[in-house]
């Protein structure tokens, strides 16, 4: 494997073939009993509690009476040396900073069908102490996707099962619908098989140093295999969380930088800072699993130099620190490898079973990413006109920026194991030939979409139709 260890770990979240993407442990469900008056505004703030029961966040104004009630914790924060706890604060107060200042924006939204402005001053029990647990963990004071929404935020209904993610529960909840619960908790079922993924890229690294060929093909069939059940898994989310139902709970997951039209130049931590900040929101981009992927495979290769790419960047350090450290070792052990990383390699041994698994796994990140974008046009274009996603980057040309990069590099692969020109087995010519059936369907599923969106008035159905037409569907099912 090179210069990658056998695991990246903070104490929560442990990056290796055991835990994969995972906390190394169950999430706290609860904090403490001296934070109980924190504990109690956090279950009494959902949108709905339960039949015919409302929480703070139902009421206009409501969580702003709650909060000036709620004691300054700052000094207890301080204090806390167990990882376990730390998380869970993070969370709590991620989730009160963004219900405290979100909540005007989803009540007029209620009302409008547009966001409104969002508070912008987080009063000193909110700030102070986030701020300080945010700093234990090295982390933006911001609701972000690993410690705080989803990966740090899940507890099971029946402890002797899986985490599919109808077997599980969020800890803190904005909306208090299954929908949310739905959308979220996809995301931790998709990475429970996360360990395999992890196994593979390490295991594949390893090999190559080796100059196993064997080991080579066997563990990068088992990255696409897993891909493939990850892909399988992610589909579920048109029957975990309603599109319709989205604008539940997506505003108050919003973050402040690259959304201005909400917060303006920013929010002020009062007690902390004097100046405005801004910090992006909580995203499915934030996930490890498609990043991890595009360094492993070489996708990363083909990002064109644009803004969007920045942004796509400027994500990377919206993630604990073991994974970033992770991504960075991941980079240099695939660049140890040589200029065309993996392919390249590949290419030279005259791997061309290898090839193929490559060409499987870019197509799965395709997939992936193309399912993605397809949640796009129906849980966000359909629902509101506003353009930005929760990250702050716009909803029309994200996406599309980077299916661009994985589709040039799949025709690459492809020329490649052309050149070699060998007879592979049979599941692995299948899988070439496949692709090259479907990769001028791509392309011209894309062309025509971003042809739709390029005005300033475009048909959200019409854009999502598309898929159906080129045979690129995410699900058989209607919806």
């Amino acid at each position: 494997m090179g210069i990658l260890k056998k695991s990246y770990t903070d104490g929560f979240f442990n990056v290796s073939p055991a835990h994969g993407f995972l906390p190394s442990r169950m999430p706290l469900a609860k904090l403490p009993d001296h934070y109980a008056a924190l504990q109690y505004l956090l279950d009494q703030m959902p949108v709905q509690l339960g039949e015919g029961e409302h929480g703070y966040l139902h009421n206009s104004g409501a969580i702003v009476q709650a909060v000036d009630k709620l004691p300054n914790f700052l000094d207890s924060v301080k204090n806390e040396t167990d990882i376990s706890v730390i998380q869970a604060l993070f969370r709590g107060y991620s989730f009160l900073a963004s219900a405290y200042t979100l909540e005007p924006s989803f009540h007029h939204f209620l009302e409008t069908g547009h966001y409104g402005k969002a508070r912008n001053i987080l009063p000193a029990q909110i700030a102070q102490p986030f701020v300080a647990i945010s700093e234990k963990l090295d982390v933006y004071p911001w609701l972000d996707y690993h410690y705080a929404y989803s990966l740090g935020n899940f507890k099971k209904k029946d402890s002797s099962l899986g985490l599919e993610w109808t077997n599980l529960e969020m800890c803190v909840r904005f909306s208090g619908q299954p929908d949310e619960a739905g959308f979220i908790m996809l995301h931790v079922d998709i990475n429970q098989h996360s360990p395999d993924l992890v196994s593979s890229v390490m295991n594949t690294l390893e090999a190559i140093e080796n100059n196993d060929r064997e080991l080579t093909v066997k563990w990068l069939k088992q990255n696409h295999m897993t891909m493939v059940e990850m892909n399988e898994r992610r589909r579920e989310m048109w029957k975990a969380s309603r599109w319709q139902h989205y604008n539940d709970f997506r505003v108050f997951i919003m973050g402040v930088k690259g959304n201005e039209e909400l917060f303006g130049d920013g929010v002020i931590y009062q007690g902390v800072w004097d100046e405005p900040k801004q910090f992006r929101g909580q995203t499915g981009a934030q996930d490890d699993i498609i990043p991890m992927e595009d360094i492993f495979a070489g996708v990363i290769r083909y990002y064109p130099k644009n803004e969007l790419t920045k942004y796509l960047l400027d994500l990377r350090t919206y993630r604990p620190k073991c994974i970033q450290e992770f991504f960075i070792d991941l980079e240099e052990a695939v660049n140890q490898i040589g200029d065309r990383g993996i392919a390249g390699y590949l290419l030279e041994k005259l791997n061309g079973d290898g090839l193929v698994y490559l060409l499987g796994i870019l197509e799965e990140i395709y997939h992936f990413r193309n399912g993605h974008w397809q949640f796009v046009q129906k849980y966000i274009m359909a629902n509101t006109p506003y353009a930005k996603a929760t990250g702050g980057t716009p909803i029309t040309s994200w996406l599309p920026n980077q299916l661009k990069s994985v589709m040039r590099q799949m025709e690459d692969v492809i020329s490649m194991i052309d050149t070699i020109g060998i007879q592979t087995l049979s599941d692995t010519a299948n899988i070439v030939h496949d692709i090259r059936e479907k990769l001028p369907q791509m392309h011209k599923l894309l062309d025509e979409q971003l042809e739709l969106v390029s005005g300033n008035q475009f048909s959200a159905d019409k854009v999502f139709d598309l898929n159906e037409k080129f045979g690129l569907k995410d699900t058989d099912k209607k919806i």
